[in-house]
């Protein structure tokens, strides 16, 4: 399905597999009819990227963006219902509690909140020391699992006042989802799986690719659990067995959501080439013909390069060339000698602009050697790490070809 302007960044679909709404880089959310493979409604309110989407009962939606707002639709109007302010930064990922009361929101702000529905002033859970990535509820509605680049999950029990279950890990986490007999599945940035009880006991752990896990999501009917990665492809994971069954390979570029039909036997897919796919589960196979168009490759003119085959997992936010524009993040023309947070026409924040790097092969392989969230604090980069220095040293040497202006 097309319509979003940008990377589609998040994805939800109905209970009765009829509808679903999506989220993008070009800050609009969009309805979906599933039976007419068409858009029905486009919500226009948000100020940046739209991160986080996630449907109220049948007719309301709830979406979240980069601005730190969330808004609350009801189907066919073309204002919110309601807005939720308080983040002080992105917004990436909602959940809606079981008995639809409560709200649930994960920021870069290093915080969840958790809003009534009904109205009234959110709980703040503010316990992690970095990004908090993903949230989901537990069946039960007894407690909320919240994930983070800290190297932390923790759950937290919403009744009384007991402290949150702290489990350890050994990467940063950009996903979780949770199953309806209550086991956490949680993806990294190392590209694996990790699966928890719901006491939060590690229960095993798969490789879902070589590079960062960025969106998760467990079938309804338990069987499965879908990991889509920043390098293009999508692992659908056999949850006995704590074996890869399969995986599905679109045009080689991010995938930055995933979601399960109700009937587990679909799977939904929004890329960075600004289209939604849909899958078959179990084969790993397209259902439409549209599934494998592929937009012109932007690295083609480097087939064989290595560092440009690294740059792969970046080209979702960033151009190369002096004729190309900003997309999510800054173009990449003419960035060796030039100061951090002053490329021209892109709006970076106030973190970045105070801080005293300029772009050379060293500081750019610092970068990827510490990560984003360390090196530049304040930043809208999805965290990811480079560990071997020739493959650092390849992309440096890729980008200092490439965006000369």
């Amino acid at each position: 399905m097309r319509g979003h302007g940008g990377p589609v960044r998040a994805l939800a679909i109905s209970a009765d597999g009829q509808s679903a709404i999506s989220g993008s880089f070009d800050s609009t959310a969009i309805r979906w009819s599933l039976t007419r493979n068409a858009a029905e409604q486009v919500l226009r309110f948000h100020s940046d990227a739209v991160n986080a989407v996630a449907l109220i009962g049948d007719k309301r939606a709830a979406t979240a963006g980069a601005d730190g707002r969330i808004a609350i639709w009801t189907f066919g109007k073309t204002e919110p219902d309601a807005v939720f302010e308080g983040h002080t930064a992105p917004i990436v990922a909602l959940a809606v509690s079981p008995d639809g009361a409560t709200l649930a929101s994960a920021s870069w702000d290093r915080s969840v909140r958790l809003w009534p529905l009904a109205g009234g002033a959110p709980r703040v859970l503010d316990e992690h020391t970095q990004n908090v990535n993903g949230v989901a509820f537990t069946p039960d509605g007894r407690a909320l699992v919240s994930v983070s680049y800290d190297l932390s999950v923790r759950i937290w029990p919403l009744s009384g006042a007991q402290p949150p279950t702290v489990v350890a890990m050994p990467t940063p986490l950009n996903a979780v989802a949770v199953g309806t007999d209550g086991e956490i599945a949680v993806g990294g940035a190392d590209g694996n799986v990790y699966f928890l009880t719901a006491s939060g006991a590690r229960a095993g752990e798969v490789a879902a690719g070589p590079r960062p896990v960025i969106s998760i999501a467990i079938s309804p009917d338990g069987a499965h659990v879908a990991a889509a990665g920043i390098g293009g492809t999508v692992a659908v994971i056999d949850r006995k067995t704590r074996a890869l069954a399969r995986t599905l390979v679109g045009p080689g570029l991010p995938v930055w959501s995933v979601a399960f039909s109700p009937d587990s036997r679909t799977l939904l897919t929004g890329g960075a080439d600004n289209i939604i796919r849909r899958w078959n589960a179990a084969t790993g196979e397209s259902v439409d013909p549209i599934l494998m168009e592929t937009a012109g490759d932007p690295l083609a003119a480097y087939a064989g390069d290595r560092g440009a085959e690294i740059f792969r997992a970046c080209v979702a936010c960033h151009t190369l060339g002096a004729d190309q524009a900003n997309r999510a993040g800054p173009t990449l023309a003419g960035i060796f000698g030039r100061r951090i947070a002053t490329a021209p026409g892109y709006n970076f924040s106030e973190a970045l602009k105070q801080l005293d790097i300029v772009w050379t092969p060293e500081t750019v392989s610092k970068l990827f050697e510490v990560g984003p969230q360390a090196y530049t604090p304040g930043t809208k980069m999805p965290e990811q790490r480079i560990g071997s220095e020739q493959d650092r040293a390849a992309l440096v040497q890729f980008l200092e070809r490439a965006t000369r202006q």
